[in-house]
């Protein structure tokens, strides 16, 4: 799977987990919770998407390492097969 796919899918997630995301404006390089004001239960919900969709299990320990869209592009192409 492409960066580019994989980025595609991670703000599809996010969209299902906050409506009101605009793709476009999102910096993908800060922290999706600052950018977006999103609090924990939100944040676990995006993490159990993104498991379900990538079919990866993201441990509790590797959430510091996926804090941004670029992070996680970069996080999943590893995982991702």
């Amino acid at each position: 799977m492409s960066p580019d796919e994989i980025r595609s899918k991670v703000l599809d997630v996010l969209g299902s987990v906050v409506p009101e995301l605009e793709p476009n404006t999102l910096r993908a390089d800060r922290a999706i919770r600052d950018e977006l004001d999103v609090d924990s239960m939100d944040l676990l919900n995006f993490v159990i998407g993104l498991s379900k969709v990538f079919k990866v299990d993201i441990p509790e320990a590797d959430y510091r390492r996926i804090a941004t869209v670029d992070q996680l592009v970069i996080y999943l192409s590893v995982r991702v097969r």
